[in-house]
Formats: C-alpha cells, structure tokens, sequence
C-alpha cells in the first residue's frame, strides 16, 4: 500500500518545495495549512490540503489521522515579536508538544521533526551535530533550542520514531512569503540596504534541503540529528557579486562599526514600541551576527543520506535569478 505523507506548514518557503520533491519521489502527500482556501501555492501539485494549525489540538490529530510519515516543518520563524516570549517561544515549543503528541496517538510510523541550525549555534568553527547552542538573547534562537530538546524528550516519551534536520538560512524558489532571509536577499536585489551590516549567512538552497529530510526518514537512523547546510558561509560582498552576476549595477554598501550598529538597532526596538511595526533590526541580532562565520561540518549528512548541496553562490545566483522573473 502507499504510504501517505504529511508536512505541516506545506504552504511555506520550505513546506511548500518539500511538497514538491515529495511528489517528484511519487509520494502520496498530505498538504497541512492554516488556510485551505489559499491555493495558489498548489496550483498543478498532486495532493490533499488539509487544515493543520500546530496550535490546534483537534485539527491536527484528525490531520494525521491514516499518516504514515509526518514531517513537521511548521514553526514561527521571525526575530522580533512585542511578545517574544509568547509569540515565539512558547508558541513554538507548544506547536511541538500538540504536533508529536497528536502523532503518537495517530500511530505515525516515521517523524522528521524539522528544526534549525540555531540549535546547533555558530562560533567561527565548523560545528556538527554533537553541538548544542546555549543562546538565550534571541527569542528565535531560544525556540528552536528548546522546542527540539522538547521534541526529543517526547520521542522518547511516546516511542516514535524521529530524526531531526538543522536547516540553515534557506534561499530559493518557491516562496509565496518572504522569509526574514529571503526579504534580506531581497533588499540587496531593489538595492534597499543602507549598510553593510557584516554578518556572515551560510546560506543554502531550499530545494537542496527539501531533499536532504526526504533523505532523512529513507536513509537517516532514529534517533539521529542532521544538519543541512554548506560548509561555508557568505559575507555581503559574496552576496552582491552574486547579483552582479545575473544583473550589473550592485555595489557593496560602506561597512559600520558594531557599536553604531547596535546604537541602531537601539533605536528601531525603541521605534516598534510606538510604532507597533517589527524591527529591522534588534540588539540580539547584532551581537549573534557581527563578524562571526557560520561553519558547519556536514559530513554526517553528506555521508549518510547522500546530501550533495549546491555551493552558496549558485544558490544565491539562482535566488536573484528568481527575484528577477518574479
């Protein structure tokens, strides 16, 4: 019998081409979104959409309900909120209590429980998966800390089966909302950043991620994390040479200080107070970002599921070359 498939978040940057590569691979897949009557992002796409909001208990078990593999991609992904706590943290640790808990009761056999190299952290040095993050100024990077340690603690719990994937900063196609990623890519392409703010993105495609977790629940073993990312990671100046390559005319903004920076971003955080309106920048990013590369060592991923991405250029070529056919 055919197995059916299920990603929460479907409609998102990655939900939405990993529904894609599923359904390239010939798999029977199961769409789960907050809005059932917004389809232009599964126009032509063989699958069934179903309401599956992570914070809704009920919908999400009769979501899974006949599901045989869950990959649990929804999340919040946004740096600032006026409430981090409850926006971000805690929304995302109880969206993974709800969605691994519905799972079990549903009998899923298999989960891949999407998480991200914020739990893994950045240093400078070429980190795995042994490593795990201890950050607690970001409330993003605080989510995704703890809501895979959460995740893991509820495998174990309910004896699923799970393996986890650490995506970096994932650029490409298919994106019907602009990550905080993508909408960077996106100031550099109108030309709409003021500053190099110089932070280093390991930047990798989101197709070449969509089929690294495909990967992860044939090839992966239980209980193991996988990073998918690049070795590399991508100053600014890299980033605008990549434009300059699709389309000439990109010239790399003057770089600031870090103190001026986070003077800044001071200043933007003060502004959301009035405004109501997100940051552009906040503190916390400043003094995760400035200066520092973001390496990986992805051999284990590279090595056990096959995982071949693309290089960080020919995704960023690639990204500018979608926003320019948009």
């Amino acid at each position: 019998m055919t197995q059916i498939c299920m990603v929460t978040g479907a409609n998102g940057h990655l939900g939405n081409n990993l529904i894609r590569t599923l359904i390239n691979k010939g798999e029977k897949v199961r769409a789960g979104v907050r809005d059932t009557q917004n389809k232009s992002m599964f126009e032509g796409l063989d699958c069934e959409l179903v309401y599956a909001e992570m914070l809704d208990e009920e919908a999400m078990l009769a979501a899974l309900q006949g599901v045989d593999i869950l990959y649990h991609v929804a999340a919040v992904f946004k740096h600032w909120a006026k409430d981090p706590e409850a926006e971000i943290i805690q929304a995302n640790i109880k969206g993974t209590e709800i969605v691994l808990e519905a799972a079990a009761k549903a009998k899923v056999k298999k989960v891949v429980y999407v998480s991200s190299v914020a739990a893994v952290g950045h240093n400078g040095e070429p980190l795995n998966e042994s490593h795990w993050n201890d950050e607690r100024s970001n409330a993003y990077y605080q989510s995704k800390i703890l809501s895979e340690k959460k995740a893991w603690q509820l495998a174990e719990k309910f004896d699923l089966w799970m393996v986890t994937v650490q995506p970096s900063a994932m650029i490409g196609p298919n994106a019907s909302r602009l990550t905080d990623t993508m909408k960077f890519i996106k100031n550099i392409q109108t030309k709409s950043l003021p500053f190099n703010p110089n932070f280093f993105f390991n930047f990798v495609d989101v197709r070449d991620v969509a089929q690294g977790i495909h990967a992860a629940e044939s090839k992966g073993q239980h209980g193991n994390r996988y990073i998918l990312a690049n070795k590399q990671s991508s100053s600014l100046s890299e980033i605008i040479k990549a434009a300059n390559t699709v389309k000439a005319g990109y010239a790399l903004p003057s770089k600031l200080p870090k103190w001026l920076l986070l003077t800044i971003s001071w200043l933007m955080e003060l502004g959301t107070k009035i405004t109501g309106r997100p940051a552009g920048l906040i503190s916390s990013q400043v003094n995760l970002f400035y200066g520092v590369k973001q390496e990986y060592d992805i051999s284990k991923a590279q090595r056990d599921l096959g995982y071949a991405p693309r290089s960080p250029m020919k995704a960023l070529i690639d990204t500018f070359q979608y926003f320019e056919q948009r």
